[in-house]
């Protein structure tokens, strides 16, 4: 077990660089009103490729989705939303990796928070905070918390997820050796496309200063 760790920490570099993301420039004017159209908006939220994770050791996961309600707010930061349910991997297409299948379960809310929004491009930044989840393979079992930096594009409707290093940690570990311990910087990235609950309609987030 011990190579198979090796050789598996060896991998982590490659997928921790492809987890980055690109991070709009500043807007010149933060915002501080928040407006959702519709709202409040319930929606649903289903992965566009592969979701992967990189706690130690890469995971690949080809089914992931989360449902939850827009609401729009104020201030800078602002809460704008929330995540009440969320799925990373099912019993039918399991997250994969070196070591075997992974099991994730979310543990939300989750919160949904707008820094700025670029009028030129319809696109808010922010992140997704309250992030808390238990991961399992084997006997290998921990928790993550923290956030997880994001953009959202009101002409498509994708939610891009990708963590900058250091917002998630290992918050607690067992029996996973050296190479998942609470020193462990978790890196994930995913792609979801939004919509209103049981419509095909793209919900907006927009910003102003007024």
């Amino acid at each position: 077990m011990k190579r198979s760790l090796g050789r598996a920490a060896v991998a982590v570099g490659a997928g921790a660089a492809a987890a980055g993301i690109a991070v709009a420039p500043a807007a010149a004017n933060p915002s501080t009103v928040w407006t959702v159209s519709p709202s409040p908006a319930g929606f649903t939220a289903v992965n566009s490729g592969n979701v992967v994770l990189v706690t130690g050791v890469p995971m690949t996961c080809t089914a992931s989705g989360a449902s939850g309600t827009l609401t729009g707010g104020s201030g800078n930061p602002a809460e704008v939303g929330s995540i009440r349910a969320a799925t990373i991997g099912t019993g039918t297409s399991p997250c994969s990796s070196l070591l075997g299948n992974f099991t994730i379960t979310p543990s939300t809310p989750w919160s949904v928070v707008a820094q700025d929004h670029h009028p030129s491009t319809g696109v808010t930044t922010g992140y997704v905070d309250d992030i808390n989840a238990r991961v399992s393979v084997g006997a290998c079992v921990f928790t993550m918390a923290g956030k997880a930096s994001s953009s959202y594009t009101n002409s498509t409707g994708v939610l891009s997820v990708a963590n900058a290093p250091g917002e998630l940690t290992v918050t607690w570990a067992s029996n996973c050796g050296t190479l998942i311990t609470t020193a462990t910087k978790p890196t994930f990235k995913g792609n979801y496309t939004v919509r209103v609950t049981g419509t095909d309609t793209i919900p907006t987030i927009t910003g102003t200063n007024p």
